[in-house]
């Protein structure tokens, strides 16, 4: 293996004075794990990314003083219409509706189904409850119930007024009286609003018959919750304490979540409850089943139904041996829905295929032989996958472009507005471009039709990789029956921010045809990057000083370098604004992470004091409307309203109440956040405690962002290639592949 392209400096300045930036990377110290991200404790909101944990999009923390505009927060008119955000939200709970009422129309119990009581029995209507009675699991969800089924409206265009994001928020007397009990058990009043929103109306009466709830609030930690239980109940209250573990169970699968899987091997959490002090964990995940805080399933032989006891008696074991062990695995209702759901919807499109023209002709005059490939595969089936690189997005377009002249609808969707507006270009009617978010909301795209079903017969899904489990159960429940769908995206990037893994998992399951690009990515990043996808960091010739090297000591010198690289270097000597360039690094702390850059950036390219919640006119953002999903801006101005925003050309309103918790700066991101997303010019940075969160798939990610040129903050030595080197591994819990090639067995 040879080592990683040295290129010569983009072009010296009177700023390049105290590095030979052309010069050989030194070795740096091994970085301990402290290096490498925070304390999770310190910020649970902000997990940094490591080697194949998805990392939920969350805004930079910062100490904002300043209020957004002249009026205190929680003024902000809210919109009449529905918010992106709530459309989303009532998108999911008419989701849960269907598959409730698809689930209770089939006879007999699912197999995969758990032993449940209370409120998880009547919203999982496809896993038997146990006939003992109601528990009290309505403590643990307080959810409003799901929308009833409405006649769809009429085709929705983009709308021409400013958005604005309305938060969900709760009634002032409900924060009220949560302020009181969080007071009197000794938590911050700050976490009220929080914990209203989280818990419902009752929140107050919720956390004081059980403290432990207050878990559900995003930020809190185990012993945080412990002693606010402590305060309330006193002596009344123990380690082993029923509504403590039963809320352990919970947070462990939440906190699992964040990382990316659907469910957890009942092993890892009975270890997990037993770093947190519980003396029986094996009973405390009986009683979190039971109380239908969590569902078991079992992935193994006849796909069984499991309890709480995942070991074999003896006997058991004697008249198993030889057999496959059996997995138990624990997860959260909604992750369960979504996934038996998301299966039974693919294999309705598998099983609903129609002939509704003749692609023959269509196939014969593709441009490329992989894209005659793709559109001979679509015109067979009604589910199809698609690989390639960056470079093959010319096949999907291709095939788009062919269904539209077959009077088919097709629409192309991408996971950003990047991608969308990349799409379009190559469409001969950019409308056929939507985002996956704007489609789902109306927002974008042909509206529904009567059944309340997307009005297309083909849709083709770009940036698959990115689709996380709960996304891709709406998007799949929303296509008619007939309907064609094509999941294509490039399987070596990054996976979703939110739980799953449905590109990876359905290419797993070889439960459709797999159309794989032979169009290679052009130039010497995209050589660079082909070797990174087979584990190879290769020396590819740059000419134009398309890949740069910039070798550094230390995280202060990595920062240095980067504000050279983005004001001055890359701009001069590459051709490429600074407005052009994006930066990309592992995670968000650390001395050299997002917020460390983004104070040096901003300091750099667009000083001022921060007026408007810490923005300025001018400054670069990254909007969140919701979690997972990153929407790259500039800060326009703010006002009563709230901060006003452009992204990529569409007006948005934050309200003063959410800057903080959905605007961060955007000058550097994660490459979790990056994915997606192309720019001319990416500047890497790579600093040596950000070693141990490099992994084949982050590299192959970061590196494949820039269009033009690529420049390597490179300071971990060895790190980069032992990191590409090593395979990738599954490195998230799913049952997607198992479903799906259980219902392609009973098909067979």
């Amino acid at each position: 293996m040879t080592a990683l392209p040295r290129g010569e400096s983009p072009g010296p300045s009177a700023a390049d004075d105290d590095t030979d930036v052309a010069g050989s990377a030194s070795a740096v110290p091994a970085p301990s794990a402290e290096d490498v991200a925070e304390d999770v404790g310190a910020d649970e909101s902000e997990a940094e990314e490591t080697d194949g944990t998805a990392e939920p999009a969350a805004p930079e923390e910062a100490d904002r003083t300043d209020a957004v505009g002249a009026t205190d927060a929680g003024t902000a008119p809210v919109a009449a219409a529905l918010s992106e955000a709530e459309a989303e939200l009532a998108a999911q709970r008419e989701l849960r509706e269907r598959i409730e009422k698809r689930k209770a129309e089939k006879e007999g119990p699912i197999a995969a189904g758990a032993k449940l009581s209370g409120q998880a029995a009547d919203l999982l209507a496809a896993v038997r409850a146990v006939e003992s009675g109601e528990k009290p699991g309505a403590a643990f969800f307080d959810s409003p119930a799901p929308a009833p089924r409405r006649a769809a409206p009429a085709p929705v265009r983009p709308r021409e007024p400013e958005p604005v994001f309305a938060p969900q928020g709760a009634s002032p007397e409900a924060v009220a009286a949560v302020a009181a009990v969080l007071a009197e058990g000794g938590a911050p009043e700050t976490l009220a609003v929080a914990a209203a929103e989280t818990l419902g109306a009752q929140a107050a009466d919720v956390l004081r018959a059980d403290p432990w709830q207050l878990l559900a609030v995003p930020t809190v930690r185990p012993e945080q919750a412990d002693g606010f239980a402590r305060a309330l109940l006193g002596a009344a209250c123990g380690p082993d304490d029923e509504r403590r573990t039963a809320a352990l169970v919970g947070w462990l699968l939440e906190r699992a979540a964040l990382q990316g899987h659907t469910a957890l091997d009942t092993s890892a959490v009975r270890a997990a409850l037993a770093e947190r002090a519980v003396t029986d964990p094996e009973a405390a995940v009986r009683h979190a089943v039971a109380e239908g805080v969590v569902l078991v399933f079992q992935d193994g032989p006849d796909d069984q139904e499991a309890d709480g006891d995942a070991e074999p008696d003896g006997d058991e074991a004697a008249d198993g041996a030889g057999q496959e062990p059996v997995q138990v695995l624990l997860g959260l209702e909604r992750y369960a829905l979504a996934e038996e759901s998301l299966a039974d919807g693919l294999a309705r499109l598998v099983n609903a295929c129609e002939k509704d023209a003749d692609w023959s002709e269509a196939a014969a005059a593709a441009g490329s032989p992989s894209a005659a490939e793709l559109i001979r595969a679509v015109a067979a089936g009604g589910l199809t996958a698609h690989t390639g690189g960056d470079a093959a997005r010319a096949e999907p377009a291709a095939l788009i472009v062919a269904a539209r002249a077959l009077g088919l609808r097709a629409l192309g969707a991408t996971h950003s507005v990047d991608g969308r507006q990349r799409l379009a270009e190559a469409l001969d009617e950019p409308s056929a471009a939507v985002t996956l978010a704007g489609l789902l909301s109306g927002a974008e795209g042909p509206g529904r039709d009567a059944d309340g079903a997307v009005a297309v017969d083909l849709l083709v899904v770009l940036d698959a990789p990115q689709l996380d489990v709960e996304t891709a159960a709406i998007l799949v429940e929303s296509l008619r029956d007939g309907a064609r769908l094509v999941l294509s995206g490039d399987p070596g990037v990054l996976g979703s921010a939110g739980a799953g893994r449905v590109f990876a998992d359905v290419l797993a399951a070889r439960t459709c045809p797999q159309v794989v690009s032979r169009t290679p990515d052009p130039g010497p990043i995209g050589e660079l990057v082909s070797g990174i996808g087979i584990g190879e960091l290769n020396q590819v010739a740059t000419p134009g000083k398309e890949v740069v090297i910039v070798p550094v000591q230390d995280a202060g010198e990595a920062v240095h370098r980067t504000v050279q690289l983005v004001a001055d270097s890359v701009p001069r000597a590459i051709g490429v604004p600074s407005a052009d360039t994006q930066v990309i690094t592992v995670g968000h702390g650390g001395s050299a992470g997002t917020r460390a850059l983004n104070a040096a950036l901003k300091q750099r390219l667009n000083p001022g004091p921060g007026r408007f919640g810490g923005f300025d006119p001018g400054d670069r953002v990254v909007h969140v409307p919701t979690p997972g999903r990153t929407v790259p801006g500039t800060v326009v101005s703010a006002d009563a309203e709230g901060l006003h925003l452009d992204c990529a050309g569409t007006p948005v309103v934050v309200p003063q109440e959410r800057v903080e918790s959905s605007v961060r700066h955007g000058w550097a991101l994660s490459a979790h956040q990056a994915a997606g997303m192309r720019w001319p010019a990416v500047v890497v940075v790579l600093p040596g405690d950000a070693a141990r969160g490099l992994s084949r798939a982050w590299v192959y990610t970061a590196f494949s962002r820039g269009e033009r040129h690529l420049s390597v903050v490179h300071g971990v030595d060895q790190a980069l290639p032992r990191a590409v080197a090593l395979p990738p591994s599954q490195d998230r819990t799913t049952r997607l592949r198992a479903l799906l090639e259980a219902q392609q067995t009973v098909t067979d």
